[in-house]
């Protein structure tokens, strides 16, 4: 049985065993964008936009850790899927304890963090992708599509702006 995030908390014996009513900004949402370079700015604001608009309460230094996130898994799907994936998916999911942004490709071959040479200017996306997940307290994978491509995904905890 999963959770979807609302952690371990007992249920009282016997009444209604109903799954709590999900809060206003729980939900699934799903977009394609062509495998261009153009779609990078655009994942990135349809997700902080999407975030504003379901009113999730992400602190800032979340916001900007996940915005980082898909342009760099948005950028990766460009640069190194679009021969044989055109197309791509960008999905956030939220629950009552985290967010999770995934880019899926039709590319079947599963990404490589390389640990670049200094002087390079790329060659760093998912080991970035990799540590601001770490930071946050999140993980991040890659798994097989049914369709052969791959979605690869990073899911943070939400944690609430505190009130000063």
């Amino acid at each position: 049985m999963e959770n979807h995030g609302r952690g371990a908390a007992p249920r009282p014996e016997g009444g209604d065993r109903r799954p709590p009513d999900p809060l206003p900004y729980e939900g699934v949402w799903r977009f394609t964008a062509a495998a261009v370079d153009a779609s990078v700015p655009q994942a990135r604001h349809a997700v902080r936009d999407l975030l504003h608009r379901q009113g999730v309460p992400v602190p800032d230094d979340l916001v900007h850790g996940l915005l980082l996130i898909v342009s760099e898994l948005v950028t990766n799907a460009v640069k190194h899927a679009a021969l044989l994936s055109p197309v791509l998916a960008v999905e956030v999911a939220v629950g009552a304890e985290w967010v999770r942004v995934s880019v899926e490709d039709n590319h079947p071959y599963r990404p490589t963090a390389l640990e670049a040479d200094h002087g390079q200017t790329g060659g760093r996306g998912l080991l970035l992708v990799r540590e601001v997940a770490r930071e946050a307290g999140g993980v991040v994978d890659v798994e097989h599509t049914a369709t052969g491509g791959k979605v690869i995904w990073a899911a943070l905890p939400l944690k609430p702006a505190r009130l000063p």
